[in-house]
């Protein structure tokens, strides 16, 4: 099939693209490199850079230590209430930045574990989807051996994920906490997060949402579906650089009655006392441990600053219409190779990334490597095409799904 149509549709979507321009804001974006992997670690925004020399120069060496007095103890808590409005509809005094997403699940699983098994000595399980993202299983099933605890794992379709008569069959009077993903890091299924979380209520459980693939990506309504507990990482579309630290949510109505594992100084209530024993603090300062990752938070401001001015529903509406195409042309010139979808085709039950199904793909995927054409591989035989929309092009989008082909026709 002739490329022409889409190479002239994609022209047309760039030329009307209302956040065409924020492109140029990051770094890399003029190369002929073709970017797939924002949904893993996203591009950095020019302005980082920036921000991270005039850092080490005037606030590092020029501040030293009062630097920690001065601003950088409400770090955590600044940029976690902005995190929280611009992309998790939630308000502030709810959100932290530290720790990685592991560290920070199980703080909150345990937690949330806990609480309720100590309100009710029956609810000993946690439910979790046999697909999930493996630090979720390991940490579920670590946490359940620690705690003498039961897994009850909730079969899925890996083109697909967790939806509601999946849940409703796994939770009961014995659930004590649900951990789900918001959207499939394999197959990028966007999961009802308001119904679930209510099918998870009724069952007297709490929720634990993992955010890390629709966090800046996916409109996030944490206050309005009532959700408990949430976490996510900053270094995919939110562009917090390698190893960013993640985010934790707590809703206010649960911050006084869960306690978080993981004792640290930086989480008592006077932090300076260093008294004898610990003390927690009230709020979303008991759910820190150690010293704020100053350094490491300090990225992901900037691409908040772009979210801020593009607003999240229109991100959400760029990453639709760039997954769309992309469906468009792999159905024109990768179905007729063999290649499958294995994503959901309704957008509304997919995130931001997909999942496209050939034999070959592993050997595909170190083939376009070599070309700069960047996606990645995940088991079984998929190809993930993440398509972050501050950072991404049509263009770029077909040029890099005709190199697949092109791949695909070489190693079949």
């Amino acid at each position: 099939m002739s490329t022409e149509p889409f190479a002239a549709e994609a022209e047309a979507l760039d030329a009307a693209d209302p956040l065409a321009a924020h492109r140029d804001a990051f770094v890399g974006a003029e190369t002929s490199l073709v970017y797939f992997d924002g949904n893993s670690l996203g591009r950095p925004p020019r302005a980082t850079a920036r921000r991270l020399a005039d850092f080490v120069t005037a606030e590092w060496g020029g501040r030293l230590i009062r630097g920690w007095d001065e601003s950088w103890m409400d770090l955590p808590f600044r940029i976690g209430d902005r995190l929280g409005r611009l992309t998790l509809g939630a308000a502030a005094g709810q959100t932290i930045i530290g720790d990685s997403t592991t560290v920070l699940l199980y703080k909150l699983l345990r937690a949330a574990l806990s609480e309720r098994s100590a309100s009710d000595p029956e609810r000993v399980e946690i439910v979790v989807g046999r697909d999930d993202f493996p630090t979720d299983r390991y940490l579920v099933e670590g946490i359940a051996a620690e705690r003498g605890a039961r897994v009850v794992w909730i079969e899925v379709d890996t083109a697909r994920g967790v939806d509601a008569d999946l849940l409703r069959a796994a939770v009961g009077p014995r659930t004590a906490v649900v951990l789900l993903s918001h959207v499939s890091y394999r197959s990028g299924y966007l999961a009802d997060a308001e119904n679930l979380t209510r099918i998870a209520h009724d069952a007297g459980a709490l929720v634990l949402w993992d955010l890390c693939h629709s966090a800046g990506s996916v409109p996030v309504a944490l206050d309005a579906w009532g959700v408990d507990l949430a976490v996510g990482c900053t270094y995919k579309y939110l562009n917090g650089g390698p190893g960013a630290p993640a985010f934790a949510y707590v809703a206010a109505r649960h911050q006084g009655t869960l306690t978080q594992p993981i004792q640290g100084w930086m989480g008592a209530a006077d932090v300076f006392a260093m008294g004898p024993e610990y003390r927690p603090a009230d709020g979303m300062r008991r759910f820190l441990s150690g010293t704020p990752p100053v350094l490491a938070m300090l990225a992901m401001q900037d691409t908040l600053d772009l979210i801020d001015d593009a607003g999240i529903e229109a991100i959400r509406a760029k990453s639709v219409a760039l997954t769309e195409f992309a469906l468009r042309v792999g159905d024109g010139i990768l179905s007729p190779l063999g290649v499958t979808l294995a994503s959901p085709r309704d957008p509304s039950e997919r995130g931001g990334h997909v999942t496209l199904s050939h034999p070959a793909m592993r050997a595909v995927t170190a083939r376009l490597w070599q070309q700069d054409v960047i996606p990645d591989y995940r088991d079984p035989h998929g190809l993930r095409i993440g398509l972050a929309p501050l950072s991404t092009s049509f263009t770029e989008t077909l040029t890099g799904l005709m190199a697949v082909a092109e791949a695909v026709r070489t190693e079949s």
